[in-house]
């Protein structure tokens, strides 16, 4: 597959994203500035999710932070949760504990491609949207030790993770470390 570029406003089946859960979103965006070089970071404070079904019944929603990040064809997630209301992300990492947590593919067939696994006989932890854009987690910890999210093809979601991509390539590894990703 010599010569394929995979950008993160791309559809495909590829993983384009890998999601860490952290206590403190912005601390663990300078950490990974400072350890690892990539930057800048882009920030959605308390995204609160109102409408979701956790593991096939009603949930109460979830709030919580992201800090995005591009590095190469992929790109870095950290999420903090700040209620202690049931998720996906407490589902594998504790509140207090900080690891990995996923690996997402963004698609343009949504449908087929969650029941694909499904079909395997995954769990939908979460189904929710955000503004439009539909989005879930798919507990594969038992095959792979993490979820999938699997996320549907939004222009509004491929401009943004399109802007991160394009900071990360003008980035001078200095200026404005962390910003809004919406301003």
């Amino acid at each position: 597959m010599s010569g394929i570029t995979v950008t993160p406003g791309q559809t495909s089946p590829h993983l384009m994203q890998v999601a860490f859960i952290v206590d403190d979103v912005e601390a663990a965006a300078k950490a990974w500035i400072a350890t690892t070089g990539i930057g800048p970071f882009y920030m959605v404070p308390h995204i609160e999710l109102t409408e979701m079904t956790y593991r096939g019944e009603p949930g109460e929603g979830c709030d919580f932070s992201v800090a995005l990040a591009q590095s190469g064809g992929m790109q870095v997630e950290l999420i903090q949760q700040h209620c202690d209301r049931p998720s996906a992300y407490r589902d594998t990492i504790a509140k207090g504990v900080q690891g990995f947590h996923h690996f997402c593919i963004y698609t343009d067939d949504y449908d087929a491609c969650r029941q694909r696994y499904v079909d395997q006989g995954f769990v939908v932890a979460v189904d929710s949207k955000f503004g439009e854009m539909r989005f879930c987690y798919v507990d594969t910890s038992p095959a792979l030790g993490c979820m999938i999210e699997i996320v549907e093809q939004d222009d509004a979601e491929t401009e943004a993770f399109t802007r991160i991509a394009q900071g990360a390539a003008d980035w001078d590894g200095v200026t404005d470390p962390i910003r809004p990703l919406f301003a």
